[in-house]
């Protein structure tokens, strides 16, 4: 590889990881005296599951930020909601090769550890639509490490996933 590409790589992979720590919503300015305040209208996150095997890994916020779904070498991973890849790539350590999808300004997902990646920055995704197959890149077996991260911070993907939290 190229040492321009490698440290064009390694700076788009800072550059994601940071996006991942840091991604905000801008505020609404104060409401003035005698007028309501309407909260802007934000399209509602819809996950589905995006792998089909059984859940090894729970979300602590520790040590897993995400779910650890397992299955077999070349199993489809899924777009869990419509959105945007921003990130296809291999240089977040213990990620593996993995997928980031920006589905709002409020919400990415991030899907690692695949063995075959089907799709390419600036993708438009649709819900359901295979966009891995699974593998064991960086990992000690086959699996999907999923994340769903809220304005930039892990949170648990299962009351997401079974419909419970929407927003």
């Amino acid at each position: 590889m190229h040492i321009q590409t490698f440290l064009f790589r390694t700076g788009a992979a800072a550059l994601v990881a940071a996006a991942l720590a840091a991604c905000t919503t801008t505020p609404l300015p104060p409401a003035r005296p005698g007028q309501t305040a309407t909260p802007p209208v934000q399209k509602q996150a819809l996950f589905i599951r995006p792998a089909s095997g059984t859940t090894i890994g729970r979300f602590d916020g520790v040590r897993n930020k995400g779910l650890d779904i397992a299955g077999n070498l070349g199993d489809p991973i899924v777009a869990s909601a419509d959105g945007r890849v921003v990130y296809v790539g291999g240089e977040l350590r213990s990620y593996g090769n993995m997928v980031i999808v920006k589905h709002n300004d409020t919400f990415l997902t991030a899907y690692a550890h695949a063995q075959t990646i089907l799709v390419k920055e600036n993708a438009v995704v649709r819900q359901g639509e295979k966009i891995a197959e699974m593998g064991r890149s960086d990992a000690d077996r086959v699996k999907l490490h999923f994340e769903i991260r809220k304005n930039g911070t892990a949170v648990d993907p299962e009351p997401y996933l079974n419909g419970r939290l929407q927003d």
